[in-house]
Parts: C-alpha cells; structure tokens; sequence
C-alpha cells in the first residue's frame, strides 16, 4: 500500500506525547469553517457534562481545507483537562481516510471508546456525546449507530437503497447505516485498522456501509442510539448526491460479494436494541428540485435505454420506459420495480468481471428516477408519515430477497 498509515509524523508524535486515553472523538472535516467549532464546542461539553473524570482526546482529522476550517478548530478553547489534536490526515481524500486516522489514534491511545462526528452539524447538542457513548463504556456494546429524526428528503440514498439492502441482506434493521455519527469500542476500532481497504471507495463517501457491514458480519456486538433531530448541510439529491450515490453502491454490491456466504442465508430481519430518546419535532425542511431530477432521468433514459434493456429484466425495463413518459405532477416508479432494478444491478455487477465502475454510472439517472418518485408519494405527507413509506419499502426488499437470489445464480451463468 502506497500510505501504510493516515497519520502524518507530527500527528503520531503528538499522540505518543498523550501515551493513553479513555475516549477518542473523531472530527472528519473538509472546508467546514462555519460549522467546526461548534461541534467541537458540543464535544467538548458533552465530554465535560458527561465523563470529566475520563481522560478524553478531541481529534480533528481534516482532508486539506483550502477555507479556515483547521484555523477555527485550533483556536476553539476545549475544557482544560482535555486533549486537541487539529491534523491533516494521509492518504486518498475522503472521510473513509480521516475515519483510517481516527482508528489508528484509537488504537494507539488505547481508549475504552471512540464517536466519530461528522464536521457539517448543526443539531448537534452535548447530550450526543453521551448517547453515542454510553452504550459502550457502560453497556458492553461495540458498535452503536446512529438514529436520527430527518426531513423526508433528507438522506434520500439511505431511504431508498442502504437501509433496505442492509436490512433485507443482513437481517438487522439499522436505520441509518450510512449516518455519519458512530461509536465504537477500542477492539473494533483496531479492526478496522487492520484491513486492507484503505486505496479503495471505502476510503471516501463508502466508509459508512463499510463500517456497519462489517460490524455485522464479524458479530461484533450493536445497538442504535437516538439523536434527535439531525441538520447539518444538506444537499438536494438533483445537485450534488450523484457521486455518493456511485460510491457508496459500489461498496454495497462489493460487500456483497465480500458476504456472500453471509447474507445468502439470511431470511427476514430484527429489530436492534435502541437507546437514547425520541421526539416528534418537524426536522428543518430540505428543498429538492423534482423536475431536475426527473429531467436528469429522461436525459439518462435517452443515453442508455438500450444499455438498460439489456441488463434488466423486460419487466423491469417497460416500468422504466414507462416512467420515461411521465411529467412531475404524475411521476412515477414503483416500489416493486425499483427492488428488482437494484438486485438485478446487484447480481450484473456480481456477474461483470470488467468495467464494473461503469456499470454504476450508467444507472446513476434511475437512482433520479427513484428519489422523484418517493418526492411525489410524500409531497403532502410530514417526515414522521413519510417514514411509514419507507418501513413499507424495506419490507418489500425483505419480501422479493429470494429474487435476489435467483438473479444472482442466473446472470452469474450468463
């Protein structure tokens, strides 16, 4: 590997200069200059409020800012008896690497737990801190996941792929598991050190399902903790989701793969052990431009129609063509549809040896095609009713798995 590790010399140096800890928190950032220091400002009095007789280190793991974001976490004054370190990582850029930095910092201080938060917050309160926490230093877990309450057109990838293929592929219901705000014990932090996945997307927007995957598969022991609200700085799915969208299921299908003799044995799923608490607020609300996303769709659907044809199936293709006829007042994918498009991706980039990057490209426009539909489903619907959407969605994914499995024997012969 071309970086055999993500610390920079001064970095290790300093955390040698610590020697131990008992909590790390880990700041990925990248030009977050206007929200920085108030996440840090809600660490630091999470960890004052909740574990002052711990000794805590705040790591601030930054991909390059080219705006004063590491200028406002240095200068940020944390509690005395706690430890900054402001640090650019190494490695390919992205928040898988400055994640890479964090468990390596977790390893060496030797924590008891680690949280990792994302840099963009601006609902965070102190109490997350402890909610994130808790379950490891007090409860014995070793992978607590975030649950948040979001606007509806908020996290649109989790809504419409992550948590369904998660649940439906490895039997447990984690609702967010691409959220960004983690907890992890000292063991699993060491873990994912340790692989070898750092030159990989897993090094830039698939971290997250990395990480969740994983904890699965390997039987670490997890549990969900609520957050509350969450809003930080949103991006509407028509403008700026389309390369997390190729990421983050690239890594999905390659985790398949990965887990295959896992997942293929899996039938339904379970609830995860809950903590932390529950309110009803309306999140703050996310603008999305549906006719951008539809015209994304029929600009994708005139490009590659005789790509798609050709690795989905014919009832999947006249839904698509179907939809291709449809303007925003009546757009329309269904639900069964769209489960069939993603396991027949799946089992086509399962089949592919070659090109597989392209493969996602090429449907990126049907992902517009989903997000439109679920938009127009829940116009006039609150978040808190849209979410019963969604359970309903997760629970098709779950019903249609053994088309999954047929699809990923028979494009496999083809």
């Amino acid at each position: 590997m071309a970086y055999h590790t993500a610390l920079r010399r001064y970095t290790a140096k300093r955390i040698e200069e610590i020697r131990n800890a008992d909590i790390l928190i880990g700041i990925p950032c990248y030009n977050n200059e206007k929200t920085i220091a108030h996440v840090i400002q809600m660490v630091t009095y999470g960890l004052d409020k909740y574990y002052r007789d711990f000794r805590s280190v705040i790591f601030v793991a930054d991909g390059g800012s080219t705006d004063d974001t590491r200028e406002a976490a240095k200068e940020f004054q944390i509690k005395p008896w706690q430890e900054k370190i402001v640090s650019i990582y190494r490695g390919p850029g992205g928040k898988g690497t400055a994640l890479r930095s964090v468990f390596e910092a977790a390893g060496t201080l030797q924590v008891r737990a680690c949280a990792v938060v994302d840099a963009d917050l601006r609902s965070i309160t102190s109490d997350w801190i402890q909610h994130l926490l808790d379950p490891v230093i007090s409860r014995n877990f070793q992978f607590v996941s975030p649950v948040y309450l979001r606007h509806k057109y908020d996290a649109t990838i989790t809504n419409n792929i992550a948590y369904n293929m998660t649940r439906a592929l490895y039997g447990k219901r984690i609702r967010q598991p691409i959220g960004g705000d983690f907890a992890f014990s000292r063991d699993v932090a060491k873990f994912y050190a340790e692989q070898d996945v750092w030159e990989t997307d897993v090094a830039r927007y698939g971290i997250d399902i990395w990480m969740t995957t994983t904890a699965i598969t390997q039987g670490f022991k997890l549990c969900q903790s609520n957050l509350g609200v969450k809003i930080h700085d949103t991006k509407d799915p028509a403008q700026h989701l389309g390369p997390m969208f190729r990421q983050v299921l690239y890594v999905l299908f390659a985790l398949m793969e990965r887990f295959e003799s896992y997942w293929k044995n899996i039938k339904g799923s379970e609830p995860v052990e809950t903590f932390g608490h529950k309110n009803s607020i309306e999140p703050e609300p996310v603008s999305v431009d549906l006719e951008g996303m539809i015209e994304r769709f029929k600009v994708g659907f005139q490009q590659f129609s005789s790509l798609w044809k050709e690795i989905l199936s014919p009832d999947c293709f006249a839904e698509i063509r179907k939809a291709s006829d449809l303007g925003a007042h009546n757009f329309y994918l269904p639900t069964p549809a769209w489960v069939r498009i993603l396991y027949e991706l799946a089992a086509t980039f399962h089949a592919w040896a070659h090109n597989r990057f392209k493969i996602i490209e090429v449907v990126t426009p049907l992902y517009y095609a989903r997000v439109a539909s679920f938009v127009r489903e829940t116009w006039d619907m609150t978040s808190e009713a849209a979410e019963s959407l969604v359970e309903d969605q997760a629970l098709q994914f779950e019903e249609l798995k053994d088309y999954l499995l047929k699809v990923w024997v028979e494009k496999s012969r083809v």
